[in-house]
């Protein structure tokens, strides 16, 4: 029986974890170790009494009690805080999933590779801050990590049996979020309401306003550099409006490899989960027919700045990714506040960037997690302090 471990399970991805788990057995089927979850500790409980977990914590340590009166009886370990997530992490379990969202994913998902498992990696912010320690840690620990990103599963399978030599470029599709069609002047004034009408996918709130910025796609971006070890050059950004192409592959003599499939996130993690072999998976069949046609356009860079600001970054390496989104999401949280309007959200991030290259030593490589967590905290006051010059 293998164990798992879910972090971020009350959250989108891990709502899809934890449907693919049950219907694959549930805890006849699996150990659950751990689960954790932030607020929602209502929904955490009932997660871990039908998987049977062993603990469950919430980031919340005010919603403890709540957590405890919930699994009262049940036998399950309650725990909240920063501090008992990474201890979580600690617990070994063959099959990771890191889920929790933004750089409070960061430590979990680093302790989690020390027991040398399988980490399936939902939280890109992890790579983008501290890539390259988070690969020369799985190799130390011989640890394999799985992208569970849509777009990364996608270059994942089509690199299958390739050699990376013959790799010629990676081609990212992105919807364009909710906004891809408004004019260019309209943007500045988008309501967080606007921004979360995202016309394919359904995810959690931030999410789905950094895919209407392309700060989600910028993520990737910087993700699939450090995952695939590839040149900035050769990775490209195209708008996909249908969602259907997930990532492309092409190659020296001239062949794209394309993933297709459903909008469905539980195709990357089902994958993850079964990985190295394919199950049967609860999500939609392409009609190819009914879908009629498929389109791209280039993105423009004036309506997404973020994407530019990847490539400073892919081009800076060192600390930058994680000035980089941690500046994101400081300007994240004040969009969503009120306080910042849609376009100043890349003007933080460029500020605190600028400032900061002038502070620290932001292209040399993190010797360990600390640097990076130091170089995250020191850019979220410096991006406080640009929002605050920007309120509108």
């Amino acid at each position: 029986m293998r164990s798992v471990s879910v972090f971020g399970a009350t959250g989108s991805i891990g709502e899809s974890t934890f449907d693919l788990l049950m219907r694959d057995g549930g805890p006849e089927a699996y150990r659950c170790v751990a689960l954790t979850g932030g607020q929602n500790v209502a929904r955490l409980a009932e997660m871990a009494q039908a998987l049977r977990a062993e603990v469950a914590v919430t980031a919340d340590e005010a919603r403890l009690p709540a957590l405890r009166e919930a699994l009262a009886g049940t036998g399950i370990a309650c725990a909240a805080g920063t501090a008992a997530i990474a201890e979580a992490a600690d617990r070994p379990a063959d099959w990771v999933m890191s889920a929790i969202v933004g750089a409070a994913g960061l430590t979990p998902g680093f302790r989690a590779l020390r027991h040398g498992g399988k980490l399936a990696l939902a939280n890109k912010e992890t790579l983008v801050t501290a890539g390259q320690l988070l690969m020369a840690e799985a190799a130390r620990c011989e640890a394999t990590i799985l992208p569970v990103d849509s777009e990364h599963s996608a270059i994942f399978q089509a690199l299958v049996g390739e050699d990376m030599e013959a790799v010629e470029r990676i081609i990212l599709t992105a919807s364009g979020g909710a906004l891809r069609d408004w004019p260019l002047e309209r943007l500045a004034s988008a309501t967080m309401a606007e921004a979360l009408a995202h016309p394919n996918w359904s995810m959690g709130a931030r999410i789905t306003i950094d895919s209407a910025s392309m700060f989600n796609k910028a993520l990737e971006v910087i993700e699939t550099r450090e995952f695939f070890e590839i040149e900035p050059d050769k990775i490209e950004v195209i708008i996909h409006p249908e969602s259907i192409i997930h990532s492309m592959v092409g190659f020296r003599d001239g062949a794209v490899m394309a993933h297709l499939g459903a909008p469905d996130m539980r195709h990357p993690i089902g994958y993850a989960l079964n990985w190295p072999q394919r199950q049967t998976l609860p999500v939609a069949r392409l009609d190819l027919a009914a879908l009629g046609a498929l389109t791209f356009r280039a993105p423009d860079l004036n309506r997404f700045p973020a994407l530019r600001l990847a490539r400073e970054v892919m081009a800076l390496r060192g600390l930058s990714g994680a000035v980089f989104n941690a500046a994101k999401e400081v300007a994240l949280d004040h969009f969503i506040a009120g306080s910042l309007g849609f376009m100043q959200m890349a003007a933080v991030v460029e500020t605190t960037l600028s400032r900061l290259a002038g502070e620290i030593a932001l292209t040399s490589a993190a010797s360990t997690l600390d640097d990076v967590l130091g170089a995250d905290h020191l850019a979220r006051i410096r991006a406080a302090e640009a929002a605050a010059t920007l309120r509108k």
